[in-house]
Parts: structure tokens; sequence; C-alpha cells
């Protein structure tokens, strides 16, 4: 194509769940949503799956996975300096990646994260910091270089990450939504808002758009109207959800009922306040 921007809106690399990338972010896969896995994952940690199986509800659930990943990549909480002159390393943490996305989705943390769903998924993204939308360009090598930061890029943290999107699987299929392909969520936006590249023009009423390859919604209304002037309902299918209000202990991005899940192309039913 001559058009390189366009040509990007197309450009998606290999996954690890057997399915054709274009496939996963089309409009058609959420109208007929089946399950997604990570391959190897769930073999690769059978010990995690038979203690989540005995569990009773969710809240046993957490504290079940929060032990285990603590266990399996060093994640206790290391003594302070006052207590233990030893230096310590620096080890990168699933929860430390969602606080930072929960600050600013364009954050270094965001980048790993849009780096995680771009290796497994296979979905290229489309904004950080800029719109990526010419390669090569600025805004991609700075992509590209916070994706790969040290300073997050160790201790297996893709691994942690596929983990995480395997234990929501669980979580959602046994107490969440275990009846449901997909859930209604909305994302609040403005008009010329750049991560969100709509097909056409926005107007009221149902359209598509194409989100990036990570994005945020919010079980709520009423809260997606604080973030954009635009309000977008959207059908998400569950197997494209990674993290869910009480899914982990504590208050990791509960402040805004947020649900962060895969993008691609979405129907979506817009309104204008």
């Amino acid at each position: 194509m001559s058009d390189v921007s366009h040509g990007l809106q197309n450009w998606n690399s290999g996954n690890l769940i057997g399915l054709p990338v274009g496939r996963i972010a089309s409009v058609e896969f959420n109208d007929n949503p089946t399950p997604l896995a990570i391959a190897g994952v769930r073999e690769s940690h059978p010990g995690l799956f038979r203690l989540l199986k005995a569990c009773d509800g969710l809240k046993r659930a957490r504290v079940v996975f929060q032990q285990y990943m603590e266990t399996a990549f060093n994640l206790a909480p290391q003594a302070s300096a006052v207590t233990d002159s030893t230096p310590h390393r620096f080890r990168s943490s699933y929860m430390k990646l969602l606080e930072g996305w929960g600050f600013d989705s364009n954050s270094v943390q965001g980048a790993v994260l849009k780096g995680w769903a771009e290796s497994r998924f296979g979905l290229s993204p489309t904004f950080h910091k800029v719109a990526l939308d010419r390669y090569p360009s600025a805004g991609w090598l700075g992509y590209l270089e916070e994706k790969l930061s040290s300073q997050f890029h160790n201790n297996c943290i893709f691994q942690q990450l596929d983990l995480l999107y395997e234990y929501c699987q669980w979580a959602i299929s046994r107490f969440e939504w275990p009846d449901q392909k997909s859930i209604l969520l909305w994302r609040g936006v403005n008009r010329h808002e750049e991560q969100t590249a709509t097909v056409g023009q926005l107007t009221r009423g149902v359209c598509i758009v194409k989100f990036s390859n990570l994005v945020s919604f919010t079980t709520s209304r009423e809260r997606a109207d604080e973030f954009g002037d635009w309000i977008l309902e959207a059908r998400v299918p569950v197997s494209k959800i990674m993290y869910f209000p009480d899914l982990l202990p504590g208050a990791t991005l509960a402040g805004e009922n947020e649900v962060m899940a895969l993008g691609g192309y979405y129907r979506v039913d817009a309104s204008y306040l």
C-alpha cells in the first residue's frame, strides 16, 4: 500500500494463541467470541491451577494466586535497609506494572504491558504518548525503547503477565461471569482522542472504532463520564479481559472499576454528553 499509515492498521505480528491475529482483532470475533489461551502457561504451572481448583470463592483464590506468584517469582516484600544491609536487586512485578498503568497508560510500565499484548496476541499498539501510525518514527522508537526497559524487563515479567491473564480467565469462568461470552463495558473519550482510531466519523449511535492493543474500560457508565465527552458502550469478550475489579488483593485499579482488555476493532454505541 502506498499509504503507510493505512498499512499499519493491519500490521500485526505472530502470537502464542493459535488463532490468526486479524481474527482476534475483528468485530466478528467480538460478535462470536471463543476462549483464548496462551500456549503452555497452564501446563507449565499445574500446581497453581490445582490449588485454585480447591478454592470456594474469589476471595480465597486471590490469596492463593498472590502467594504462588510471591513464591514462584520471589516477589515477597524485601527486608528494609534498617534491618538488612544486604543490597537487593529490583525485581519486576506484575503488580508494579498494573500500578503504573493505573497512573498513566503511557508510562514505561504501560509500554511493557503493551509489549506483552503484542508478543502474546500479535496485536500492535496504535498509541503510546503519540499516535504510532508511521514506522519508523520517533514515536515508535520511543515505544520500542520503553517496552524493553531493563528497569521492568527482568524477573520473567512476561511470564508473570501470562499467569495473570490465565488466572483472570480462570476466575472469570469459575466465579465472575461463568455463563457469559461477553459483557457490557464503557469508555469515556474525547472526540479527537488519538488512542481511539475511528473508522469513519465518530457519530452518535453505532459506529466502529479501533482501540490500541491494550485498553481500559470501566464497569460503571457513571465513571466513564469522568474521562471524556463521548461515552463508548461496547460488548467486550470475556476472553479478551486480562484484569477486572476484585481480581487481586488490595485496591489496584479498583477506584475506577477498571477492566483491562485486548483492543482491536469494536462496534460501539457512542453517545455525547
